[in-house]
Parts: structure tokens; sequence; C-alpha cells
């Protein structure tokens, strides 16, 4: 059987329009900064990419800086002021921030200080959707882009961070997207590249491959693909159902992305669960996968008070817009099997 994709927010495939313009990238010899023909075509490219991404987040062409990926987008951003979080934000948010702001139990953060607080919209393990305040800081949707109608420029935050693998662009670039009038001190110094905001030759080949996928995910929303996807997750959820009486879906009755199934099945180790299927020849995961392969009970579902043991039971399916219902249902078939075969070894009836 043909491997089956189900970690989409790890890292999306890479789209095919993302893809060719890359390939075509690669044929520009010049450096954006020189001012000759050469250099003049590159830098063509680069401003094309800065459009796109720009027209599908809802904001102006000069309002976005090109990074490495969100991670740097988030230190840019985070580096020069006292800013707070929550334990579900991702580790490159968090760390640069003191983590003091409450979650309940259905994921919600109480941001008390938005002007002082960064708050993702989106969250990569549960998919939970959060209700941004307005003045907010900064917020990482990195998730949330291109999987959900988006407007910066509506969301009432000061800055935003995302990434082009998420997407289907290529890994290894990103952007820090800026309010209208918001200013930023440069943490690369050196040619004053991006606008003096971020040194260093840009990455053309990687930023093509960025602002295609972003324009092909706009297109997706603008078709009622993510709709479609949706609809294949609610049949996984309750063809596990079906399956399983023990299995908690985290978030189900929330605003969720609609893509992502977080599972907890109490007493099977989701890193059990992740490598089981990873045999059968579908790829989940057990988590975020930005921790270097570490396996540790998930910080997000902790923070939503589930204890140790439960947290550390967790399954994450994500999908996207290539998923078929042939692939949700030889999921559904696999995860059966082997819950079975568990729950025999618990003495349990199934």
């Amino acid at each position: 059987m043909a491997r089956i994709y189900l970690d989409y927010n790890a890292t999306a495939p890479l789209r095919p329009e993302a893809r060719a313009a890359m390939i075509a990238a690669m044929d520009e010899v010049g450096n954006p900064s020189s001012v000759h023909q050469e250099g003049r075509a590159a830098k063509m490219i680069m401003e094309r990419a800065r459009e796109q991404v720009a027209v599908a987040m809802g904001v102006q062409a000069a309002d976005i800086v090109f990074t490495s990926g969100a991670t740097e987008a988030a230190a840019l951003c985070l580096a020069s002021a006292e800013v707070h979080c929550s334990h579900i934000e991702h580790e490159a948010v968090s760390a640069n921030c003191i983590v003091d702001q409450a979650v309940d139990n259905t994921g919600k953060v109480d941001v008390t200080c938005p002007e002082r607080s960064t708050l993702q919209l989106a969250n990569s393990e549960t998919g939970i959707i959060q209700d941004l305040p307005e003045g907010l800081f900064a917020s990482d949707m990195t998730q949330a882009f291109g999987k959900v109608p988006l407007a910066f420029d509506w969301s009432g935050a000061q800055m935003a961070m995302v990434s082009a693998h998420k997407l289907g662009g290529p890994k290894g670039v990103g952007a820090l997207i800026l309010k209208k009038g918001t200013d930023i001190a440069a943490q690369l110094r050196g040619g004053g590249q991006e606008m003096g905001r971020r040194s260093g030759t840009e990455n053309i080949i990687g930023i093509a491959g960025f602002g295609a996928a972003a324009e092909a995910s706009a297109h997706d929303l603008d078709a009622g693909v993510w709709g479609k996807v949706e609809k294949l997750r609610n049949i996984l959820e309750n063809a596990i159902a079906q399956s399983s009486n023990r299995t908690i879906f985290v978030g189900n009755t929330a605003n969720r992305l609609p893509n992502t199934t977080c599972m907890i099945t109490p007493g099977w180790k989701g890193e059990t669960q992740v490598m089981q299927m990873d045999l059968a020849g579908l790829a989940v995961s057990a988590g975020s996968a930005c921790s270097s392969g570490k396996v540790k009970s998930s910080r997000v579902l902790l923070a939503m008070g589930y204890n140790e043991t439960d947290a550390a039971c967790a399954l994450r399916v994500s999908l996207g817009p290539t998923t078929s219902e042939e692939d949700i249902m030889a999921f559904v078939e696999k995860w059966t099997s082997a819950y079975e075969k568990f729950m025999a070894r618990q003495g349990a009836n199934v």
C-alpha cells in the first residue's frame, strides 16, 4: 500500500506551484541588492512573492519582512520587549516570553494585557482557534495561515509570524508581518536588507516558493477546499468514536482548524500509536514536530488540565487538500485494528 500522509500540521507537502516557482528562480543568477539587470530580475522575483504573501495575508507588501522561518520571525519581534504568553504557545514563542497566562479546559487563553502579550491564532496540536484581542502585541499565525480566512489588518495584532512550509511552500523561509507604522530593531545587522529590518542576502528560491504557495492557498480557500477537508475530519472522528468509546477528542466542541484531530485514548501512549501507524504505512504525530524528535507529554494538554498520563496518550492527525476519503478510512481501519489489539492486551472488552 502506498504511504498515506496525515501530518500536515508538521509540514505540508510542497505544492506544484511552489516547486515550479522555485525551479524558475534557480535560473536567476543575480543578487537582489545589485542594480544591474541580473540583480533587478532577482529583486523582481522577490517582490512578486512579497506581493503574493501580502494579498494572502490581507496586508501591504511593505509590511512583510522575509525571514528564515517563523522561529526567526518570533525572535525578531519578541527580542526587544518583555512579552507574556501561555503554555499553549509554540516553543519558538514561549522561549522568548514570560509564560504566566492562564489556559482554561477548553484551550482558551485569558489575555489580561494585550499590548504586552502574544497569542497564537490556532494551536498546532489541538487546532483550537483563539479570539485575538484588539491591540495584541503579536500573534503566531503559522498554523492558521492558508487554512482559514485571514486578514491580518483585521486581527487586532501589531505583529504576526508565519512560515512557508505549513501551507505547501519550502522549509526554511517565513515572514514577520508588521501593522502599518510598527517598527522593529534588526537582530541581524549588516547590509540592511528587508528595509533595514533583517540583513542578509535574501533566499530568493525559498521566497519564490513561499509566494506561490501563499497564492495557491488563497485560491484553495476561495474554492472551499478546506470545507471539504473539515467534512473528512468529521468522518474520521465519527468513525473512531464508533470503534472506541474510550477515546477523547480534544477541543471538538470548540472552534478548530478544519483539518486537525487531537485524540486521547487513555493508557495507549501516543508514541506507540505513531510507531504502529508508521509501520502500517501512515504518517501521523504525537504532537508538535518542532522539538528535535523529543517525545514527552504535551505542554498544551497539560495546560488545558489533562493529567500527565493522559497527555502522553495523545495522537494528532492533520489532513490537507489532497487527503481523500480513502485515506481517512485506511487510517480508521489500521488504527481500529491496532486499538483492538491494545484492548485485548488490557484484558478488556472491545
